[in-house]
C-alpha cells in the first residue's frame, strides 16, 4: 500500500504541476488581452527653447547680444569653438502624432546681430491650439445656480438678498489682553 499512496502522490504533484502550466499560460493570454484594452496615459513631452513667429519678426539686424536674449530666452545650445553662434532647437513629442522639430540659429558678429536663419516657426496662438486639440469634445459645464435651486438648500440666500440684509462688520470690542512675558 504505501508504494500506492507514494506513487499517487507523485502523480498529483505531477497533475498540479501540469494544471500550474496550463495557468500560467492562459493568465498569459489574459494579461495580453487586458493590456491591449487599456492603454496608459502618455503625455506630450516639450523640450528645448520655443520660439513663436513674433518673436523671429522681433528680431533686428544689429541688436546687442542682452536685447536679442530678452527677446528668444537663453539658448538652448552655445558653444566654446563657435562663440558668435546661438542655436535655439524645440522639440514635441506627442504620441501618435509625428515629433515636430523647429531650429532656429541666430549669428552675430562681435556684439551685434549678424543674421539668423531657421525653420519656419508657429505663432503662438497657432502652437497653442495643436496643444489644445487632444481634448476639444469635453465641454465645461454651466456653473450658474438659479434662485430655485439655492431656495433648495437650507440656509442659502440668493446673492441680492445677502448684499440688502447683511451689514458691513464691525471692528470687535476692545479687549484687554495679558501682558506678554
Amino acid at each position: 500500500m504505501p508504494a500506492q499512496v507514494h506513487c499517487s502522490a507523485r502523480l498529483g504533484l505531477i497533475l498540479l504541476w501540469g494544471a500550474s502550466l496550463a495557468a500560467c499560460g492562459s493568465l498569459d493570454g489574459t494579461k495580453d488581452r487586458l493590456a491591449s484594452a487599456v492603454t496608459p496615459y502618455r503625455v506630450d513631452v516639450v523640450q528645448g527653447n520655443f520660439v513663436s513667429r513674433e518673436q523671429v519678426q522681433a528680431l533686428q539686424v544689429g541688436m546687442g547680444r542682452q536685447q536679442v536674449r530678452d527677446i528668444l530666452g537663453t539658448p538652448l545650445v552655445t558653444s566654446l569653438f563657435h562663440a558668435d553662434r546661438w542655436e535655439y532647437v524645440f522639440t514635441l513629442r506627442r504620441p501618435g502624432v509625428e515629433v515636430q522639430t523647429r531650429k532656429l540659429t541666430v549669428f552675430f558678429k562681435e556684439d551685434a546681430l549678424l543674421r539668423f536663419e531657421g525653420d519656419e516657426m508657429p505663432s503662438e496662438s497657432e502652437f497653442v491650439a495643436t496643444l489644445g486639440n487632444r481634448n476639444q469634445a469635453r465641454t465645461t459645464p454651466v456653473l450658474e445656480a438659479t434662485p430655485e435651486q439655492l431656495a433648495r438648500y437650507p440656509g442659502s440666500t440668493p446673492a441680492t438678498a445677502r448684499a440688502e440684509t447683511s451689514a458691513p462688520p464691525t471692528a470687535p470690542a476692545s479687549a484687554t489682553y495679558p501682558p506678554l512675558e
